[in-house]
């Protein structure tokens, strides 16, 4: 009796899953996707990216006034992600080292992420990697931090991969921010600078600027 029970409850939680899955619309988040902050007077369009992709449950709620908002919520059972991704036309410039970002964190620990744009593929097909950082904050404080290139990890599926591919500016054309339950060196964020359960999250970007030349990854609050 107990097995059969559990096997029905199971059943409708994997259903459950498979259903968010089939109606995750990526394609209309991109189609709605709000416009907000330049980076070489190009005009950056934000769209959500959550882990309903996977089935999960957690939802970004982004919003740009004069300021680039991402909050929402984690949702723990079956996922743990939110991001928000926008399109960099045309890439960075050949002599670009990196970017610099200034933002007001919660104490939350987020990634910056940086990609060529292609699509996610599973298997011998995927894609290649995109490039991620930790961003660490601290509640309600301003802070500029200056992201460097080289100190970038490449990630495939989530997790760090060994590759001898290079990251090069005018390649990349999408550039993201995220909360995730792991770091980009693929250990666990911790619950002190994650959360747990289901838990409101809100980091406000105020400014990317690209940085050529010497390239020192450093973090001061403004």
């Amino acid at each position: 009796m107990l097995h059969s029970i559990s096997y029905i409850l199971f059943t409708v939680l994997f259903m459950g899953q498979i259903f968010r899955i089939m109606s995750y619309d990526r394609a209309a988040n991109e189609r709605n996707a709000i416009q907000g902050l330049k980076v070489l007077d190009k005009s950056l369009k934000w769209h959500r990216l959550d882990d309903g992709v996977m089935g999960g449950q957690s939802e970004t709620l982004h919003s740009f006034d004069g300021v680039l908002n991402f909050s929402g919520h984690i949702n723990c059972n079956g996922g743990g992600f939110t991001s928000i991704r926008s399109a960099i036309p045309g890439g960075l410039s050949s002599d670009a080292t990196g970017v610099r970002v200034t933002y007001v964190g919660d104490g939350k620990t987020y990634k910056v992420l940086f990609s060529d744009g292609n699509k996610s593929a599973f298997g011998p097909s995927r894609r290649s990697p995109s490039w991620q950082t930790d961003l660490p904050t601290k509640e309600g404080i301003e802070e500029t931090t200056t992201i460097s290139f080289e100190s970038l990890t490449p990630s495939l599926q989530g997790g760090p991969v060994d590759t001898d591919a290079k990251l090069d500016p005018t390649q990349i054309q999408e550039m993201g921010f995220m909360l995730s339950l792991k770091l980009s060196s693929g250990k666990p964020n911790p619950v002190e600078t994650y959360g747990s359960g289901i838990f409101p999250f809100s980091l406000k970007i105020k400014n990317i600027e690209p940085v050529s030349g010497d390239c020192s990854a450093e973090t001061f609050a403004t």
